[in-house]
């Protein structure tokens, strides 16, 4: 039986400006201190695709890499996917690392579990952390997962609450049961609100498509769609593809609201004064607790939860968009730690 641990996210991680890197960057070449002392942790990062300076999921990620460079003195190095890749490749880019001296690894995304269970099971002597899901499982393996569908909720109230007509919207970069969650959450939580709110729900991509976290363009048109058909405020759960939607909502005088990352900190400047509020999920936590662990010798195979009594989600309040709603929102978060609002999964 899997190992099911809920933890409190003790530290908060400031937001970084990020850019983009390519393919693949090794932030620090030594194995050793300066000074002679003992062996640095070694740990590799496996993007998804859109990899670092997506603003969002992968940015968040390596939040958490850069904190641990900072306070723990890490060696790391990274690579990320790219669009239409074959699963060969993302095996080719876990080995690459283990090949390189980095011995424990974070793959960030559902997408890599497939490849994370053949690599981990050929390479039992390194440590694995994977983002988002629970279907690769081993001895070697940490499962770092979140209750999207908690801090969902209380963005879709956040929308039924702002609403002017009752006509709001979700960009789903790609139609999985991880961003159904979102889904779910969402409307479950603008219903609480209003329950004849009318929710217009787009995904864009179908796996094994993926290019629906990576295509500004593609979110770009179906928050336009949603504008032209009565919505005012859209949610997207589309990594990369997020910035479209904020072009679009700029272009329309409307509203959206960001995810994984606080996207009002991360998000263009232009930008920035459409987006409400965003889900904030908290994967530079979750990647800083796996290599914490790593270096106290604490690793632990199975699922670690993040959830809202936790800390792992909450909604963000940079902006000041909220701040006329934020007690009813509150209250929300707290039925939800209580146990009195059972937030669904699936839509």
């Amino acid at each position: 039986m899997r190992r099911v641990i809920k933890v409190a996210a003790a530290m908060s991680v400031a937001a970084v400006a990020l850019a983009a890197c390519g393919n693949s960057s090794n932030t620090s070449t030594s194995g050793a201190s300066s000074s002679g002392g003992a062996a640095k942790v070694k740990i590799g990062m496996a993007y998804d695709v859109g990899g670092r300076g997506d603003q969002s999921f992968n940015d968040a990620a390596a939040a958490g890499l850069d904190k641990a460079k900072k306070d723990l003195g890490i060696d790391a190095k990274e690579a990320e996917a790219t669009q239409g890749e074959p699963e060969s490749a993302r095996e080719e880019r876990l080995q690459q690392l283990i090949d390189a001296g980095y011995n424990n690894v974070v793959a960030v995304g559902f997408a890599y579990a497939p490849a994370v269970a053949k690599i981990a099971k050929a390479n039992p002597d390194v440590k694995f952390a994977i983002v988002d899901s629970t279907d690769a499982t081993g001895a070697n393996i940490e499962n770092l997962t979140f209750a999207e569908q908690e801090g969902s909720y209380l963005v879709g109230a956040a929308a039924a609450l702002k609403s002017k007509t009752g006509n709001i919207g979700f960009v789903g970069g790609v139609n999985v049961d991880l961003i159904k969650k979102f889904e779910a959450g969402y409307v479950a939580g603008a219903k609480a609100v209003n329950p004849n709110i009318k929710v217009q729900v787009k995904y864009l991509s179908q796996p094994p498509d993926f290019s629906g976290f990576g295509d500004p363009a593609k979110g770009k048109t179906a928050a336009e769609g949603m504008y032209q058909n009565g919505a005012d405020v859209v949610y997207h759960a589309a990594g990369g593809s997020g910035g479209g939607v904020f072009s679009a909502a700029k272009a329309a005088g409307k509203l959206a609201i960001g995810v994984d990352s606080d996207q009002a900190l991360t998000a263009p400047a232009d930008v920035r004064s459409v987006i409400l509020t965003s889900m904030i999920k908290k994967v530079d936590v979750a990647v800083y607790s796996f290599i914490t662990d790593v270096k106290d010798n604490k690793f632990q195979s199975g699922n670690k939860v993040f959830d809202l009594k936790a800390g792992g989600v909450d909604y963000a309040t940079t902006g000041g968009l909220v701040n006329d709603i934020k007690a009813k929102l509150d209250a929300y978060k707290q039925q939800i730690i209580d146990g009195k609002i059972q937030v669904p999964t699936k839509p």
